[in-house]
This record gives C-alpha cells, structure tokens and sequence, in this order.
C-alpha cells in the first residue's frame, strides 16, 4: 500500500510538471520507472498511475500527494475471490491468500460482487470495499410530486404533512460532544481509550438514522406513485450565516448523506427523483404563492402576510418544492394523467 501510494504521488507530479493528465500520457513518461523504483507489478504501476489521473479529473490545478495509507485499487487481475471466507490479494512478495470477515448482510450480496474493490486501512484494519450488481426495480410512473424538505429540528419533512424529529440525533450530538470535551481535558491515559473507543459514535448513530429515513421516505413514495422533489442544497454552508452556539449543529448536519442515501435508494426502487432550486421556499405561500420574509414568524410557524394560510413552516415549505417539481418537469406525469382522463 505504501508503494503503491508513493507511486501515485511520483506519477501525479510527473503529469503536473509536464501538464499532462490522461493516462496514456503519463504511462509513457514513468511506467518503467514505477516498475523499477517502487518495485510494482505492472497492472498495479496502470492502477497507481489510474489513480492520479482520477484525481486530475476532479483539478487540474493542483498537484496531489497521496497519503501512504490512502486507499488501494485492486481489478481482476489483483484479486481473486477465493471461496467464501478468502481472497487471493496480489503483494510486492507475490499472492496471498488472506482470510477475511463478514456479516450475514454483506454474505447475501457476494454473488453480485462486480468491478474492482478498493482495500482500505483503517484503525489498523484492512477492509475491502467491494462494489455489487443490484437489479433495479421497474421504473414508477408518477401521478404527482412529493417534496421533500430537509432541516435540523425535523430532519426531513414532506409534502404530505409527515416529518422525522431530529430530537434523537441532536441528544447524541451533544452527549458525545459533552464526553469527548471531559476526556481530553482529563487527559489520562484511561480518558484517551474512551476517547479512541467513541471515535465515530455520532457519524455511526447519524448514518444509521438517515438510512432508515430514506428507506422509508423512498417507499412512501413508491406506494403512493409519487416523484421525490429535493432542494438542491449545493454550497450551502456557504450560504448560510449562525450564531457561534449554534455552529456545531448546522457543521453536523447530515444533509449531503441524507440526500445521496435517498438518491441510490430511489434508483434501485425506479422513483424519479429532481432537484429544484430551494430559494424562498419557506418564505413563500404555498396556498397563495406570496412571498415575504415576514411570512416566516419563527423557525416552526408559517403565516401569510397576505391571505393568512398558517401551517408547519417546514410543511410548507416541502409544499413549495413539489409545486417547483411539478413546473419544472410536467411531463413525468403527463403521459399517464392523460390515459386516465381518457379513460
């Protein structure tokens, strides 16, 4: 791994020097002394240099050094599946067969193991992250739009009234922060294992609460024939503006993993999903269409200015994001609006 990840530096900063990015380029400038320097096979000199040409896609514009624990392409030629408990990992001193440990979740999926796997080093752990073949579900045809509204008191609300009380992940927020502030100013050598032993206590609790949001939230809309409509949230801690008590909550707030949780979860189950603009969404009505920032009295409460609709200001605010759904792509529903009015 270290190897290999040196050699992704050194072929990174040959392409740099020379303003070249594609990997036909690079190979022909360093293949041989990737070989020769870092001692690589040759497959893992192409995926070494894959995986500075990868990062160069991403910014040409800085020159990348790879850490010497970073993660470590392995293809077909690299690995082999060697029955269900071993895999055949291809080192600097030759094959090795390599015994390797899973739950009853990921056993169900070995059979759909596709593409290349990446072998990562983590607390002093190895773990292969492998990519699997999932069918996907027949396409939905939509008869509406649900929208979909992200937020920290109420993780998510939508459209039809339904929200997911952030209560829960807030109260784990603040108990870890709480511990973790005890232990490092303790200092001991006991307070530092529980510090190393609650690393990732809140982004575990975290992921696991939006998992089950977006199966959820994915399969009401399923059941209903309903298109999710999304904000499309890009930049936004960019965007916004807190007070410095507040910082910690809006930094851990896990809306870019909700939001990719419910995209590959709507692809698998064939719901469309769109992205709309979310600006003043909850600052307009959703009965009327008036816009005022005074229409939003506090963080919970929406009441128009002009024709007195009040309601959940988040409820109204998912509102407004299936109405924007709707303009925005008419012709999801359309077809079959269509074939029902004929019918």
């Amino acid at each position: 791994m270290r190897a290999f990840n040196a050699a992704a530096s050194y072929a990174a900063q040959v392409g740099f020097t020379a303003q070249v990015f594609s990997q036909a380029a690079i190979h022909v400038r360093c293949y041989r002394e990737l070989r020769d320097r870092f001692g690589l096979s040759s497959q893992m000199a192409v995926r070494a240099m894959g995986k500075a040409v990868e990062t160069f896609k991403r910014d040409k514009r800085v020159c990348p050094v790879f850490r010497a624990d970073g993660a470590m392409t392995y293809d077909e030629r690299l690995l082999g599946w060697k029955g269900p408990a071993h895999v055949s990992l291809l080192t600097l001193q030759g094959r090795q067969i390599v015994a390797m440990v899973y739950g009853e979740y990921q056993a169900g999926f070995l059979a759909r193991l596709k593409g290349q796997v990446d072998l990562i080093l983590r607390d002093g752990t190895f773990y292969l992250h492998a990519t699997i073949d999932i069918p996907e579900d027949s396409p939905i045809h939509p008869i509406r739009f649900l929208g979909v509204d992200f937020g920290i008191v109420e993780i998510a609300t939508d459209s039809d009234g339904h929200n997911s009380p952030g209560a829960a992940m807030e109260a784990v927020r603040q108990r870890t922060a709480r511990a973790r502030q005890t232990f490092q100013a303790t200092g001991t050598t006991s307070a530092k294992r529980r510090l190393k032993k609650m690393a990732g206590t809140q982004a575990r609790f975290q992921r696991w609460v939006n998992h089950g949001l977006a199966k959820r939230l994915v399969q009401y809309a399923k059941d209903t024939q309903a298109a999710l409509v999304l904000e499309d949230l890009t930049h936004i801690r960019d965007r916004i503006t807190v007070r410095k008590r507040q910082r910690a909550k809006h930094h851990h707030w896990s809306f870019r993993q909700l939001r990719d949780l419910l995209t590959y979860k709507a692809q698998r189950a064939g719901v469309p999903l769109l992205f709309v603009d979310p600006r003043n969404t909850s600052r307009t009505c959703a009965e009327c269409a008036y816009v005022d920032q005074r229409n939003r009295r506090s963080q919970a409460v929406f009441s128009c200015l002009q024709c007195g609709h009040t309601a959940h200001a988040d409820h109204n605010a998912a509102r407004n994001l299936a109405t924007r759904g709707a303009v925005s792509r008419p012709d999801l529903v359309a077809p079959l609006l269509g074939q029902l009015a004929q019918a």
